[in-house]
């Protein structure tokens, strides 16, 4: 069982440790806590389960570990990604996990799924038992309401550790607990068991869309990858449907609405000798002729990551090298032959990694050319696209990498005595 410390997993573990012996005589309990480290009472609540768990002669793990949290994710997010990351490794074959989440939770997190967007999958919000790394998650309280169990364990006289964070509005679901909830409760007093009703519903229908979805991706299937034209014959709701199936059941987290809308429209449309791909945090999916497949992205800070946080760096060049985001540097040197125009650079340029559409004229007098066709033209990698560095004055593009140059800052004998360097991309 997982132990917090506060009210509702105390009640959980008394409540279990509590039953008769001769009514669980092949089962085992054992407690485990994750100490996150992240509060001053961390080491306090962490004795206190060990306290209650002793005192209940129940067995317990204390997991220490460290939260460190990704761009854009909010600490709570990152704590949860850590914890049960922790509680899945030490989980072990066939063994059922069981949290203490209760209605209460429940209904705020249909209403937090819901104010964020999301789908059916997120509005189905917590299954009452779903497989969990080597065994299962399972949530015993989900029928049972917060005072409920505050009640009950105040008639047992257990005591708890109180989490002064949860008064703390400036989090999502302190805000909606602590603020909108006894307003909402005030006009609708039944809202918890309605709302988790209709999480079963969405559940129910999540179920249908992942077996239609797996009927089409199986379908679809060229060995490990996907026909692009199988999916191209499906209606665009059931092409989403298939490809979100494909993408969850190879492990990895579904990319957003954006993405998966290029990956259903421009991905499949492109032309056949293009081969184009979408980058998101947990993977890369690219179409090679008619085929699609699904690849882990590139470490270091993965592709993704430079291509969703538009990664901007100011650069004074006269100042040295500039260390980039996805590992490596840019340099300018100055060279008596090289092909850049000291001249023509500001003191301060912008280095970022591509959002796509970016265009320059490599030659004196000709056309814009698609940076995309420029790559394409120096052979570098698909995978690699995403890592070449963009050089801009301004708002324009200049130069990308020490692959190519715009005319504007080219060196082009005038008569006069030139200032002339080059650039060095060094790869991370």
């Amino acid at each position: 069982m997982a132990l917090s410390g506060g009210v509702d997993s105390t009640a959980l573990l008394a409540l279990l440790a509590r039953i008769p012996v001769r009514q669980r005589t092949s089962l085992r309990l054992r407690a485990v806590h994750v100490n996150h480290g992240l509060h001053p009472n961390a080491t306090s609540w962490s004795n206190q389960c060990v306290r209650l768990a002793r005192s209940l002669d129940v067995p317990i793990d204390v997991l220490a570990t460290k939260v460190e949290r990704g761009r854009g994710e909010s600490l709570e997010a990152a704590a949860r990604t850590v914890r049960y990351a922790l509680l899945g490794r030490n989980l072990r074959k066939d063994e059922v996990l069981l949290t203490a989440h209760h209605l209460d939770d429940q209904l705020e997190t249909v209403l937090l799924q819901l104010f964020r967007g999301s789908g059916l999958a997120g509005l189905a919000a917590m299954p009452e038992r779903v497989r969990f790394a080597a065994g299962w998650l399972a949530r015993p309280l989900l029928n049972q309401t917060r005072a409920t169990l505050a009640e009950w364990a105040t008639r047992q006289d257990l005591t708890w550790a109180e989490d002064d964070t949860n008064a703390d509005e400036r989090l999502d679901r302190n805000y909606l607990r602590n603020r909108v909830l006894p307003l909402i409760r005030e006009h609708w007093p039944g809202v918890a068991a309605a709302v988790a009703r209709s999480a079963r519903h969405s559940a129910q229908g999540q179920r249908l869309l992942e077996a239609i979805g797996r009927a089409d991706a199986e379908r679809a299937a060229d060995g490990v990858a996907l026909t692009a034209s199988s999916l191209r014959s499906l209606p665009p709701d059931r092409r989403r449907n298939a490809l979100r199936f494909w993408i969850a059941a190879s492990g990895r987290r579904v990319p957003d609405t954006r993405r998966l809308e290029e990956m259903c429209g421009a991905l499949l449309d492109a032309r056949s000798d293009a081969n184009p791909y979408v980058a998101w945090a947990d993977g890369v999916l690219r179409r090679e002729g008619g085929r699609l497949t699904l690849s882990d992205p590139a470490r270091g800070p993965a592709t993704s990551e430079f291509v969703t946080q538009r990664s901007r760096v100011q650069w004074d060049w006269h100042a040295g090298p500039c260390a980039l985001p996805a590992g490596g540097a840019l340099e300018l040197s100055r060279d008596p032959r090289g092909p850049v125009d000291l001249r023509a650079l500001p003191e301060l340029l912008t280095v970022r990694y591509r959002e796509g559409g970016e265009r320059l004229r490599p030659r004196h007098g000709g056309p814009r050319r698609a940076l995309k066709s420029l790559l394409q033209e120096a052979r570098v990698p698909v995978t690699e696209r995403a890592r070449v560095p963009l050089i801009l004055v301004g708002e324009n593009l200049v130069a990308a990498g020490d692959l190519c140059l715009d005319e504007s800052i080219q060196y082009t004998p005038d008569g006069r005595t030139g200032s002339r360097g080059r650039f060095h991309w060094r790869r991370g």
